[in-house]
């Protein structure tokens, strides 16, 4: 019976890992298309493919998403409906970095939505709470891990680079 859960925990694993290699192939193939590789491009691309996909698991069930966020959101405990705003502004900021708006508007909104998330993130796991990941919406019964918290910095990270070149 142990080996099943692994098995199932390490299949759930390995669907964000698919998404995220799948996203990065897409950003890969656009940038090849162009005939050279510009990085703030290319993570502009991947930014765009990440928050498109991810609102779209969470849009399915939004409902179910916003249950799962609101037990460990900084924000959305205090204010609940956050939890069912958050996958529209994850599907904005998709949009803003597929059609290069406002970029300085566009990182500096992604590095503060994604700087207050992974404060709860790191508090659910360094408490040890067992506690659904919301990040693919209730499509996927993930645990909250340290795959949540690469999500979360790797955005904060590339946003705040972003930020930092456009000056």
């Amino acid at each position: 019976m142990q080996g099943s859960k692994f098995f199932i925990a390490g299949r759930k694993a390995g669907s964000i890992l698919l998404i995220f290699l799948y996203i990065s192939t897409i950003t890969l193939l656009i940038q090849l298309k162009s005939g050279q590789f510009i990085l703030m491009e290319a993570m502009q691309h991947f930014m765009a493919g990440f928050f498109l996909v991810f609102s779209f698991f969470k849009l399915l069930n939004l409902k179910g998403f916003a249950e799962s966020y609101v037990m460990y959101d900084v924000v959305a405990k205090k204010f609940p409906f956050w939890a069912y705003s958050y996958a529209f502004v994850e599907v904005g900021l998709g949009i803003s970095y597929l059609l290069n708006y406002n970029p300085l508007i566009t990182n500096t909104c992604t590095f503060i939505v994604m700087s207050v998330s992974i404060l709860g993130v790191l508090q659910s796991v360094f408490d040890n709470k067992k506690i659904q990941c919301a990040c693919l919406g209730a499509v996927f019964n993930l645990p909250m891990s340290t795959v949540t918290i690469i999500e979360d910095a790797l955005m904060i990270v590339m946003s705040g680079y972003m930020i930092l070149n456009l000056f």
